[in-house]
């Protein structure tokens, strides 16, 4: 493995991208670390590692450890991956999104333009509730000491404007990973946070038990194997262009194929589900009474019954959603018909559009059931086991090990292509 590494640092061009990608990881990781003005780091740190729960663990996890911490990047990578999210999702309502992004890379320019317009508002939105959260104690619940040293409006004020640039510095990095790096620079800051909290869990629970460590490392990685296997399997439906003459040449005949993955959503279902199961736990405080106690039981911890069948059918009804605004049969099989393409056994147009959505459904519902085992399955180990020392440290969850294993593959397919585009043997053998 040494040497693959070594041979792609040999090509110039690919050595330059990893390290600027690498320095700009570590800028990332520092911002994390460092504190925003006015928190009192001391009492941050005696009480975060008390804090314990879905939400908090969600919240170390989506931020590396950073927004408990209240650190100039404590939002991470979340207000713009919402708001691609969001984006994504307008497309279908609002026809002029449709319309821009049909016209390429012009279009594409002003949505990237808006997603960035809706991150900044998403970002001062996220950075008042936390903000908020910590000025009334909720932030980490049970602490003695107060979490900000002055409570006041300006106070609080710069700390909001901090998290809010601290936000849009961090879509910055991103953009600049992707620009002049290797792979998506948002995916890989999401990997890079995911990956910074992977080991603290790891050996808080071989302290806590070493025997159920190397059992749950073990579980862990045939989990990894089993992600890895189902993230590469893909549906190929074939297809053929027949003889074409294109001004004064003439184009053979050629065969090729689409590329259905099994997973066609990817992680999208799990984060957006996570974030919109989420919602009633931050609203139950507000609530109080009745209403909020009834919240706090079936919805906060994630062990209840009725938590896990809503978890389970809103990624199921997210999966095959978000497929069917991101794969169009009739647009993929009108291009295919005006590139004189056709299905064998099928004639194009609409009956090749009805054979891909009929082979997209059935792709989408194993997909949607994979998923919805992968994420449920730490909830039900817990629900099991009723251990809450190993529930709070419990490193292998469905987000984290889709995050870390689609990141990293889709990683290393980016620098094999770039290795093998300049005829070296490639990164894997």
């Amino acid at each position: 493995m040494l040497t693959v590494f070594a041979r792609a640092f040999r090509v110039p061009e690919l050595r330059r991208k990893l390290l600027f990608t690498l320095a700009l990881i570590a800028l990332f990781r520092l911002g994390q670390i460092l504190p925003a003005p006015g928190v009192d780091v001391v009492a941050v740190r005696a009480c975060v590692g008390s804090a314990t729960g879905g939400l908090f663990d969600l919240a170390q996890m989506m931020s590396g450890g950073a927004m408990l911490q209240l650190s100039v990047f404590a939002l991470g990578v979340m207000p713009y991956i919402t708001a691609s999210i969001v984006l994504q999702l307008l497309t279908v309502v609002v026809p002029r999104l449709e319309a821009l992004r049909k016209e390429g890379s012009r279009g594409q320019a002003r949505i990237t333009q808006y997603t960035r317009y809706l991150t900044v508002a998403l970002a001062v939105l996220n950075a008042g509730t936390v903000v908020a959260l910590a000025r009334t104690g909720r932030l980490l619940p049970g602490c003695p000491r107060p979490l900000l040293r002055d409570d006041g409006p300006l106070p609080v004020l710069v700390i909001v404007t901090t998290l809010v640039a601290g936000a849009c510095l961090v879509m910055w990095l991103g953009e600049l990973i992707t620009e002049r790096g290797i792979g998506n620079g948002m995916s890989l800051l999401m990997f890079t946070q995911v990956v910074a909290v992977f080991p603290g869990y790891v050996s808080k629970i071989f302290v806590l038990t070493p025997a159920g460590a190397v059992v749950m490392l073990a579980a862990g990685l045939f989990l990894v194997a089993a992600v890895v296997f189902v993230e590469q399997a893909q549906r190929r439906v074939p297809v053929q262009y027949a003889k074409r003459l294109v001004g004064r040449r003439m184009y053979g005949a050629s065969s090729t194929y689409i590329p259905l993955k099994v997973n066609q959503a990817g992680i999208v279902p799990v984060i957006f589900t996570s974030s919109l199961l989420y919602l009633p736990t931050l609203a139950a405080p507000l609530l109080g009474g009745e209403a909020g106690g009834w919240i706090e039981r079936n919805l906060a911890g994630g062990a209840h019954p009725l938590y896990m069948a809503a978890y389970a059918l809103l990624i199921a009804a997210f999966a095959y959603f978000y497929v069917s605004i991101t794969f169009n049969p009739a647009e993929v099989a009108d291009n295919i018909r005006r590139y004189g393409g056709f299905v064998p056994g099928l004639r194009p147009g609409r009956p090749t559009a009805e054979y891909l959505a009929y082979v997209l459904t059935r792709l989408t519902a194993p997909g949607a059931a994979y998923l919805a085992v992968l994420a449920l399955l730490p909830l039900v180990a817990f629900a099991i086991l009723r251990d809450p020392g190993t529930q709070q440290n419990f490193p292998f969850g469905g987000t984290s090990v889709l995050i870390m294993v689609g990141v990293g593959l889709d990683t290393v397919k980016q620098i094999e292509a770039q290795l093998q585009q300049r005829n070296y043997e490639g990164f894997l053998r």
